[in-house]
């Protein structure tokens, strides 16, 4: 079969490579539609983030869904010709974490297309993927699988969300309208916010932003002032959803946090210096949000019931053999919000 695998930055090839077998309650997947993530647009233009680093070649890709072709001898909830989302989180069930009801946390976790490990853990932007029956989350006849394939972004949405304890309600301020910033306005509606804010510094991500339901969008690279208004007696918004990891995002979005407020970072920025006497004087909640666990299944339902509309976000699709020319138009933010693969 066919697969994307990347050997060094922009040295993104299209190879062949073997079908792994089928194991008793392992599923057999043609994969159909897969989303090019922010790790992915890492691993292709830098080579890694942090001190990840590609050590070998690896297939890249976990925002898949496919059509179950062949179920091992034990399967008994997935059966061929189902249509689903896979979920590329594999813990391992046993580590201090995951027995405290932390999976996402997990020690020894495996995850698609990653290469924290080594050897790499494979990804699934292949035409044909075997997975364990846990990770197959079945859709009904009227989602497609490029919806579907939303499911795992989607997923460290609702994470981030719940992170925040409630929204409903609430003034909440997203930071930063990418992929994962926009499907956390999504996540925050069908949450009960009573007002959403979203800010960035490019105008696509801003009207798909306000296409999607926010009910104010600011662009802080032409007007910051509008965002430092809500800094008035000391901030206005219950909840920031930091999507950007921006230092000056973070810092903006503490000023107008109300005192007691709740922040939720999302966003991946490295070592960075926070307004520590802000946090302290205004007695403000930060709280990190990494991955999914049971959410990934909130949210292919969430999709399947209509409940999250992903439809807006999806700029183009464009078939694997094109890869190159998809994972550039994904780091285009004047062009596109999110890029998937066909395959």
């Amino acid at each position: 079969m066919k697969a994307c695998v990347i050997h060094a930055p922009h040295d993104l090839r299209i190879e062949e490579v073997e079908v792994p077998a089928l194991g008793p309650t392992s599923v057999k997947l043609r994969i159909g539609a897969g989303g090019i993530c922010g790790s992915d647009l890492h691993y292709y233009h830098d080579g890694g983030f942090g001190t990840v680093r590609i050590k070998e070649p690896m297939i890249l890709g976990h925002e898949v869904a496919g059509t179950v072709v062949e179920v091992g001898s034990a399967v008994t909830s997935v059966k061929v010709g189902d249509r689903a989302a896979i979920n590329p989180n594999q813990p391992c069930g046993a580590c201090k974490q995951c027995l405290a009801g932390r999976a996402n946390l997990c020690l020894d976790v495996r995850f698609y297309g990653s290469a924290m490990r080594f050897p790499h853990v494979q990804g699934a932007f292949r035409e044909v993927l075997v997975a364990d029956e846990r990770q197959i989350f079945t859709i009904p006849d009227h989602v497609t699988l490029g919806q579907a394939a939303f499911a795992e972004p989607l997923a460290v949405c609702l994470h981030a969300v719940t992170r925040a304890s409630s929204v409903a309600g609430r003034r909440v301020l997203v930071t930063g309208v990418g992929p994962i910033g926009a499907l956390t306005i999504l996540a925050a509606r069908c949450f009960g916010a009573r007002e959403i804010v979203a800010t960035d510094v490019a105008p696509l991500p801003l009207e798909t932003a306000k296409a999607i339901g926010a009910d104010r969008v600011i662009n802080v690279a032409e007007r910051a002032e509008d965002l430092a208004a809500y800094g008035a007696n000391k901030g206005t918004f219950d909840v920031l959803l930091e999507c950007s990891g921006n230092a000056r995002a973070i810092a903006a979005g503490l000023d107008v946090v109300r005192p007691g407020g709740t922040v939720v970072q999302l966003g991946l920025g490295g070592a960075m210096d926070l307004a520590i006497n802000t946090i302290v004087t205004k007695e403000l909640e930060l709280r990190g949000s990494f991955r999914f666990h049971e959410e990934f299944g909130w949210a292919v339902d969430y999709i399947s019931r209509g409940l999250i509309d992903v439809r807006p976000l999806l700029t183009d699709t464009i078939p694997l053999g094109e890869a190159g020319r998809a994972f550039e138009l994904a780091s285009d933010r004047g062009r596109a919000m999110k890029v998937q693969l066909g395959f």
